[in-house]
């Protein structure tokens, strides 16, 4: 039987360990550390709701929503408190990585392009995105975490699984923050209300949401939107979530809960009604056909 705190290794190598909490008895006010080795990159997904993180070498407090994550780099070991008031388990997954497996990986001396990619990770430059806000994960993240979760693999196999899993997470923040280089004023544009709802369908994203992201009212973003698209922000959300979920229906390898959640519905009543509405058939009735 596991304990009321159960931490996970889901993986260790000489250069990679990956690990999973899991407050299995919530309480009103869980409590979980995190270690970083010395000179060690480390990825924190938050994975539940409103995680207050409180950092010992910096004695500075973060609040973290779900679904968020950051990436840090540690010069020297360090601990750092994680708590929660909220109802919700108290749930995250750690991936820390030795500053010798990325330099290699990423060898700054090959280009320009590497050295200042390596230079913004030890400087952490890789911890907000959007006007000091740490970035959500994308539905792609999502996927690879869950993806490494649920692993049964074991030996070599596992481990060239998840070197490929967490050199593709790797990419996908390099790209994401990337895209911050984009000037302020072009961030403010229709396109990037788009990608925004693209990467984040899975979860309830909300307009006010969108509009402090990027720095403009809520009425403007509906406005942009429509205007470009011809449909209007909430109507497109709806759209992005339907045709996802109609593929993972369809392909049977996912339980229609576990759907509904996938595509941002907290309560699969809504789901199933939504799915209805769009398409004339229940997903039940779609997947048995």
């Amino acid at each position: 039987m596991k304990n009321q705190y159960d931490k996970d290794t889901l993986f260790r190598s000489e250069d990679i360990s990956i690990i999973l909490q899991e407050n299995l008895l919530p309480e009103e006010d869980s409590k979980a550390y995190i270690a970083e080795d010395r000179t060690s990159f480390n990825i924190l997904f938050l994975l539940s709701h409103d995680i207050h993180l409180v950092a010992k070498d910096c004695d500075t407090e973060f609040i973290f929503k779900k679904n968020q994550y950051i990436l840090h780099y540690s010069s020297e070991g360090n601990t750092a408190e994680l708590r929660t008031k909220s109802r919700d388990a108290l749930q995250y997954l750690q991936i820390r990585i030795t500053y010798q497996y990325i330099y290699s990986l990423i060898n700054p001396g090959l280009s320009h392009e590497s050295k200042e990619i390596l230079e913004n990770m030890v400087r952490n430059n890789f911890i907000f995105l959007h006007r000091e806000a740490p970035p959500y994960m994308t539905a792609e993240m999502h996927l690879i975490v869950k993806e490494i979760i649920n692993s049964s693999k074991k030996g070599l196999l596992q481990r060239l699984f998840i070197e490929a899993k967490v050199i593709k997470l790797i990419i996908l923040i390099i790209e994401q923050f990337n895209e911050k280089k984009i000037p302020e004023i072009s961030s403010k544009t229709s396109s990037a209300i788009k990608k925004i709802v693209d990467e984040n369908y899975h979860r309830n994203i909300r307009i006010e949401e969108i509009a402090q992201i990027i720095g403009i009212n809520p009425n403007k973003v509906r406005k942009e939107f429509k205007s470009r698209y011809k449909i209007t922000l909430s109507d497109y959300i709806s759209e992005v979530r339907m045709l996802k979920a109609k593929k993972l229906v369809v392909n049977k390898n996912m339980m229609i809960k576990e759907i509904a959640i996938e595509c941002g519905y907290e309560y699969v009543q809504n789901f199933t009604r939504a799915f209805k509405k769009k398409f004339g058939v229940s997903p039940e009735q779609l997947r048995n056909r």
